[in-house]
């Protein structure tokens, strides 16, 4: 049978632009996992690990026109939003390398012996070794900072690890030309190529995480999609480590006060976020408490005129359009749901913006309206009404987890008056990322922050955003009473690296 092709397909009219490869077969992913595990040891210096991810990010900058301009073909998010995505990606190529040259990330601890302790410590060195080949899976909607180039990526090599990336199929001519950025950069090194491996398919993506090879696994992507890769993640002889982002609501909570306070502000705020990127960001504010009073009349009124007068957007491919048209209609069909602005299709390729109100006390029990307590990726957000605390703090208990939680608060309760603190504290289990009076869309990369929460928002503790993503790829060894001739260098006594470390209880700089 011949090889399924992998076509590049145009969003703005669903028509083919090229074909750019064939779907890999078993025996090519094998190939292309054995030969990244071969090619490991060149990255086992840190120096060289550090000047390659320099390198790619340089190389990415170089590329940028062809690089958006193949990106826009294939998502239509156009060149501005593409431009900072990839110079987003290309600050998080050389943040890792500034970690990897720090060497904190490896947790150096030396205990010497201590015969006064119960029961007596021996001679303990621990730190971090990378886990091995890390299979990679592409987001749809972040061509450059979550796919070939990205996150998972750039944490992975920077551990040492390295990578087979499983394509997304929405944008596979921007993933090849990413990859042999990246594969240049290495070669530039003296790095093998194969540390950045490419497949395409949905069977490759399986074959993929079955691998005996394949040491943990990045995905960002959908809850289906995800459950399964991490289902068959979890069910192979040797399990390991799954780190997928798969779904979130990202609730905000808008008070009373806040409400009466600057109701226009706040609707305003929520149509820019729940609208950008044609709502396909992952921390897209899915559903607003919003109190049923006169405050939250005009927050409806003011986030009813911005969403309507924004423009009919294009979705990443067909089938997300009319995933988004058939959800939206089935939770608009709802009991005591209204839709002050109608989303739903513009035209045969795009879609409209909107939104829809339901009062909170159909969200505080089980029932047909638990569908609008589940993500609609697109353009579009669920607006409750509440009556009560009470009602917040119910509809707050039936939520899963979540990638972010918003609460918008008056100035008195910013200034930590009027019981805020006791609505901090009902949000914070919800979420990886508490905001307090701002929006969730824009994720810094930044030491501090953390991209991940409660099931299903990911299927970890740790982040995808952030210097500690790189925590993901690497574990821990303790050797015990080891000659220092047998130790890494990392752990020995003198510090010939010059690492950050706790050495007999004491943390050293």
């Amino acid at each position: 049978m011949a090889a399924a092709p992998v076509w590049s397909v145009d969003p703005r009219t669903g028509k083919r632009r090229e074909q750019v490869a064939v779907e890999a077969t078993a025996e090519e992913v094998g190939r292309a996992v054995t030969a990244a595990h071969e090619a490991r040891g060149a990255l086992a210096d840190r120096g060289t690990r550090a000047a390659f991810l320099r390198t790619a990010a340089a190389l990415l900058e170089d590329a940028r026109d062809a690089l958006v301009e193949a990106a826009d073909a294939e998502t239509a998010l156009g060149p501005a939003r593409l431009t900072g995505e990839l110079a987003r990606t290309c600050y998080q190529l050389r943040a890792f390398a500034d970690i990897v040259d720090e060497g904190a990330y490896l947790g150096v601890v030396i205990d010497h012996p201590d015969d006064t302790t119960t029961p007596p410590t021996p001679d303990l060195r621990r730190y971090k070794v990378p886990l091995g080949v890390v299979a990679v899976y592409s987001a749809s909607n972040f061509p450059f900072a979550f796919s070939v180039p990205g996150g998972d990526t750039a944490s992975a090599l920077a551990a040492g690890c390295p990578v087979v990336v499983k394509a997304h199929p929405d944008h596979p001519a921007t993933s090849e030309r990413a990859a042999s950025v990246l594969r240049r950069a290495a070669a530039e090194h003296g790095i093998p190529e194969a540390v950045v491996g490419l497949v395409h398919g949905f069977d490759a993506g399986l074959d993929l995480i079955r691998h005996p090879l394949v040491a943990a696994a990045g995905f960002t992507g959908s809850v289906r999609g995800g459950r399964a890769l991490f289902d068959a993640a979890a069910a192979r002889p040797v399990p390991i480590p799954f780190h997928g982002e798969l779904g979130s609501l990202n609730p905000v909570v808008v008070t009373e006060a806040a409400a009466a306070e600057r109701a226009e502000e706040i609707g305003t705020g929520l149509a820019g976020s729940m609208t950008l990127g044609v709502g396909q960001f992952c921390v897209k504010p899915g559903l607003v408490l919003a109190p049923a009073g006169e405050g939250g009349d005009r927050l409806v009124t003011s986030l009813a005129e911005a969403v309507g007068a924004t423009g009919p957007g294009v979705l990443l491919d067909h089938r997300m359009r009319e995933a988004f048209v058939a959800g939206v209609a089935e939770r608009a069909g709802l009991p005591d749901v209204a839709a002050p602005v109608t989303p739903g299709p513009a035209d045969a390729h795009t879609v409209a913006a909107g939104f829809l109100t339901v009062p909170a006390a159909r969200l505080t029990a089980e029932g047909a309206h638990d569908l609008l307590l589940e993500e609609c990726f697109g353009p579009v957000t669920v607006v409750a009404r509440y009556a009560s605390r009470e009602e917040v703090t119910a509809v707050l208990s039936r939520l899963p987890g979540n990638l972010t939680a918003t609460v918008q608060l008056s100035a008195r309760e910013a200034a930590g008056e009027d019981g805020a603190a006791a609505l901090l504290a009902d949000v914070t289990p919800l979420a990886g990322r508490v905001l307090v009076n701002g929006w969730p869309t824009g994720v810094a990369v930044a030491p501090a922050q953390q991209h991940g929460g409660p099931y299903p928002a990911t299927t970890s503790t740790s982040t995808s955003v952030g210097g500690t993503a790189i925590e993901r790829w690497l574990r821990p060894v303790a050797y015990q009473n080891t000659p220092e001739a047998l130790l890494p260098p990392e752990l020995h006594d003198a510090n010939p690296l010059g690492l950050p470390r706790r050495y007999d209880g004491r943390l050293e700089h």
